[in-house]
């Protein structure tokens, strides 16, 4: 899961999948900005049938927490 979900993030902020880990930091080393966070969410919504809230996407601060995120709420 963890490969679909930095496909998923590279794919939605035209980036190199292989620069990516699950240390990846999304503000700081992806310079995520709220609107990228607001489609971010809406494509994992979509890609995993999941709901997120707003507090829930303000936790997200890394990719390990989207997959746990993720993996917790599918």
């Amino acid at each position: 899961m963890l490969n679909q979900i930095i496909e998923l993030v590279a794919d939605e902020l035209n980036l190199d999948s292989k620069t990516l880990t699950k240390e990846t930091r999304l503000q700081e080393d992806l310079n995520v900005d709220s609107l990228d966070v607001v489609e971010l969410v809406m494509k994992l919504e979509e890609e995993f049938n999941i709901e997120v809230t707003d507090e829930q996407a303000a936790s997200l601060k890394t990719i390990e927490d989207i997959l746990n995120f993720v993996e917790a709420n599918k």
